[in-house]
This record gives C-alpha cells, sequence and structure tokens, in this order.
C-alpha cells in the first residue's frame, strides 16, 4: 500500500503504463512544485530503466500541447498540470497521437469539453484510465496533496510495479545520492523533495502539511530524509544573519522589531546573545536550543506587550520541515527556502537549473541558483514597493493592481500574496495582479487568503469563468490561481471577477 492509499489503484495502472512504454516524454510545469514533480518523476523513471526526456511549459496550451504531439512519444507523462487541459489533450490521445499519463493536483476539465472517445467521467470531472489526481478521489487537491505529492506517489508505484529493482542493482541517481541513499528501492527517499513541493504550493499555510501530505511526510521521516518538528516558523532560518532574520519577519508584524534593523539588533543583545562568531552574523541554524528558546520567548513577550493579535502570537511558531541529509546553514536543508530557491530558477527561464540541483547537483547548478535568488529577491522587493507606491483599486469584492510590463509575469503573482496585508491592501478581499505577457496578451494571477477560502471562496473557478467571458483561459486552486487573457480585456476581466467573487461570498 502506498502513501495515499485512496490513489493506490490510479497510480499502479499509470505505473504500468510507464512500464510498457518503449520512451517516456516528461513534461512538466515551472514552479517548486513543477520542478520537484519532474525531479521525483524522473528519478522514478531513471530507476525503472526507461527513457525519458524532460521538458517544461511555463503554461499548458493547445499550442504548447500540439509542440508536445510533434515530438512522436508514445507515451506522456503530465506532471503538476494536465488535468486542467484534457480537453486539448484528449484530442491528441483520440488521434493517437501519444498516450498521456497525468499526475497533477489541479482541476480537472470539464467532461463536456473533451473528446468523447479519450475520457470519461468522474464526479463530473473529465477522467480517463492513467490519471493519479487526488480531486478524482475526494482528496482536496489545494491544501492536501500538490503536483510533487501525486508524481510521488506514482514514482512509488513504479517501484512496487516493477522498478525497484533497477534502483537496488545499481541504480541510483543524483537525487538519491544527495540524499545520502543509494536510491531507495521504493522511492520513500523521494518523499523530502515531495515535500518541498507542497511547501512551495503554499500548503502548509495553516502552519503545517495536512491530509495526504501527512502520509509523505511519514514515509520521509522513516527514510530517514526528512525531519519534521516545531519551531519558529520566520523565513530565512538557515540562511539568514539573525537580524536580518527579524528584520525581515513581516509573516507576523511585531513593532520595533519588523522593518527595523536596528530595532532587531537591539531586541537580540537585549537577550544577552553572542550575535557574531569569527567576525560572521550568526544564522538561527547556530543557535542552540536554550537561545532559540530565548528568542522565541523575548519575541511572544514583546509581541504580546506591542498588542499583536493572539493568532498572529500563536503563528510564530509551527511545523517545521527538514531535509536531514542536506549542510546545516544552507537554503536545502529547510523546505521553505529550498522551494524559495527553486522558484527563482524556473521562473527566469532556467528551469533546468532547479531541475539540476533537484537531482543533486552541489556545484555549478546550486551556485547559478543562488544567483538567480538574489535577483529574484530584488526583483520581488521592487515588485512589492511598486504595488505600495501606486496602491490598489477596490472594486466591490476584489482588489487589483497592473503592474504593465514592470513586473515580469512569472513573479507578479507572488508579488500580489506578499502584498496582500501590508499597508493599503485588504486582507478580507482576494487580490488580483496584471502583468504584460506581450502585445497581445495579459497575464493574471490572484491570491486569496486562508479565511477567504473558509467563506467561499475558490479562484480557480474565480479565473476560469472571468477568463472564459473575455475569451480567455484560467485555471488553479482555491487560494491561488492565473489566467491568460486577451490584451485590451483587463476592466472587463475584473468586472466579471468581482461577481463571481460576490456570488461565492455572499
Amino acid at each position: 500500500m502506498g502513501p495515499v492509499p485512496d490513489l493506490d489503484d490510479r497510480a499502479r495502472a499509470c505505473a504500468r503504463r510507464l512500464l510498457d512504454a518503449d520512451a517516456v516524454l516528461l513534461a512538466s510545469h515551472i514552479d517548486a512544485d513543477g520542478l520537484t514533480s519532474a525531479a521525483v518523476a524522473a528519478t522514478a523513471l531513471e530507476r525503472a530503466g526507461l527513457p525519458f526526456e524532460t521538458v517544461f511549459k511555463k503554461q499548458l496550451d493547445a499550442e504548447e500541447i500540439a509542440s508536445i504531439a510533434a515530438r512522436e512519444y508514445d507515451a506522456v507523462l503530465f506532471t503538476d498540470f494536465g488535468s486542467g487541459q484534457l480537453d486539448a489533450i484528449s484530442e491528441h490521445v483520440a488521434a493517437g497521437d501519444f498516450e498521456a499519463v497525468i499526475a497533477d493536483h489541479h482541476q480537472p476539465a470539464a467532461p463536456e469539453d473533451c473528446h468523447p472517445d479519450a475520457v470519461y467521467e468522474t464526479d463530473g470531472y473529465a477522467d480517463f484510465e492513467y490519471h493519479c489526481n487526488p480531486l478524482l478521489v475526494g482528496i482536496d487537491g489545494a491544501s492536501e496533496l500538490s503536483g510533487a505529492g501525486a508524481s510521488y506517489v506514482l514514482g512509488r508505484a513504479l517501484a512496487e510495479e516493477g522498478g525497484g529493482e533497477a534502483a537496488t542493482d545499481g541504480g541510483a541517481t543524483a537525487a538519491g545520492d544527495a540524499a545520502g541513499t543509494d536510491g531507495d528501492p521504493r522511492n520513500r527517499d523521494l518523499a523530502g523533495l515531495a515535500v518541498v513541493g507542497a511547501v512551495g504550493d503554499m500548503q502548509a499555510t495553516s502552519g503545517e502539511l495536512v491530509g495526504a501530505n501527512q502520509g509523505i511526510v511519514a514515509e520521509g521521516v522513516e527514510a530517514g530524509v526528512l525531519a519534521e518538528g516545531t519551531d519558529l516558523t520566520l523565513y530565512g532560518k538557515q540562511t539568514r544573519p539573525l537580524p536580518k532574520l527579524l528584520e525581515y519577519a513581516t509573516e507576523v508584524p511585531i513593532p520595533g522589531i519588523s522593518n527595523d534593523e536596528a530595532g532587531a539588533v537591539r531586541f537580540l543583545e537585549s537577550l544577552g546573545l553572542d550575535l557574531k562568531r569569527d567576525g560572521e552574523w550568526r544564522t538561527w541554524a547556530d543557535l542552540n536550543d536554550d537561545e532559540r528558546q530565548a528568542v522565541a520567548s523575548g519575541l511572544v513577550q514583546r509581541a504580546v506587550k506591542r498588542g499583536v493579535p493572539a493568532d498572529d502570537i500563536d503563528s510564530l511558531v509551527g511545523t517545521t520541515y527538514t531535509l536531514t541529509a542536506e549542510p546545516v546553514g544552507t537554503e536545502l536543508r529547510d523546505a521553505s527556502e529550498f522551494s524559495t530557491l527553486l522558484n527563482a530558477t524556473a521562473r527566469y527561464e532556467r528551469a533546468d537549473v532547479g531541475l539540476a540541483v533537484c537531482l543533486g547537483d552541489r556545484d555549478g547548478a546550486l551556485e547559478r541558483a543562488r544567483s538567480l535568488l538574489a535577483n529574484h529577491r530584488r526583483n520581488l522587493s521592487e515588485g512589492l514597493s511598486l504595488v505600495q507606491e501606486r496602491g490598489v483599486t477596490r472594486e466591490d469584492n476584489v482588489q487589483w493592481f497592473d503592474a504593465g510590463d514592470a513586473v515580469r509575469e512569472t513573479i507578479v503573482g507572488i508579488v500580489a500574496g506578499m502584498a496582500l496585508g501590508t499597508d493599503g491592501v485588504d486582507s478580507d478581499r482576494p487580490i488580483i495582479a496584471f502583468a504584460s505577457k506581450d502585445d497581445e496578451e495579459t497575464k493574471v494571477s490572484a491570491r486569496g487568503t486562508g479565511p477567504l477560502v473558509g467563506r467561499g471562496l475558490d479562484l480557480s473557478v474565480v479565473m476560469s469563468e472571468a477568463a472564459r467571458a473575455v475569451g480567455g483561459d484560467g485555471g488553479g486552486h482555491d487560494i491561488a490561481a492565473g489566467a491568460t487573457v486577451p490584451a485590451g480585456e483587463e476592466a472587463t476581466f475584473v468586472e466579471a471577477a468581482d461577481d463571481v467573487v460576490a456570488r461565492q461570498l455572499d
């Protein structure tokens, strides 16, 4: 039995089809979840002895699917996308261009939009024989299983269905080497990458991974590649100097510390900590348990004294996921930092770098990824400053901004998410962001919050319906989604989106 029993039959069917293929084309999305999905799948395919080629797509539309069909592979494995594009994929499957295998967690297309000879209906979704998607078995794909999680379930099935022997007979991969193993014959050592994908896909918004993700965490812990613990939830515990860790801790703003470099230093000095060692700033990872406890207690006391809401204070501490074989003090040690590093690669057209890091390259690829991350952080900071300077436009139910060509369309969604709840940007209504793709198309990204989703918000539906209203295409998850629409239709799109949100939150 695999880590997600409800998906066992589907994963095994997918695995058997792949094992029957002469060669496989692996097509994946470009964000952290897509990169880890590809890395998990690539490692599992290699261990199974299957020849394959990997391609990445920023978006999967009819044109890109046609380019995939032109590769003339008999089997195409789609990871972290494909379900929502079954309308176009099914046309090629029905025509005999390729056989599709999908490991995804996004909402599948509607059956009536697909070729009837290639799909059937499951609970209102388009479905077919080789389709590993949690939504088809009643598991929430937005919060309980990521694309990398679906790939992991498939990878485990590949080992069980006949791929495990390759791993034990010298089929080790770079990912296995990076994890400090020769390759787990059951592929459980890939659980760490699956967790990085889930964290990167914002599935730990409640403070920890839940649902089907917990089964993957448990396997990673059992395999010795993952540790689950309780710690500060602040980003940058492995790599940021202590004062910067607190200064940039805007997830829970603490007056006198957050966004205040001198204040952060004074706070740490008041605790009697030795902030430097051999002339270098210490990081959170450098502290011993007593020192960490002193900082955490001090932060809580300061937050209470300065009137920070109790719920925010509680969120200062949560569940953390550590990749135990990675060096202490590196981005790869912490699932959150690892996912951010990956996001900084493919969003700048270097998916190959992110994949290489996932597969164990700790030399050239890692250094290139770090360089891209530094550039990524600068761009995010500049993007957030732009939103704060220009402000947002509020409709009855949504708020939005148009970045034009001032923010890359590949990161405008991240900027929108960072802006939620900052000065001048409401946290009680979803935010929509526009960025220019080219002269003909505009990229749209939308972000919400957990409480809004709890009230009924589903941005995947919002983006899909509003995009269709203007001749575009969209989808995603309830808390984060995107679309591509014709340039010039932004105002009409906002109007349509506002109406959909009004119905959902009524």
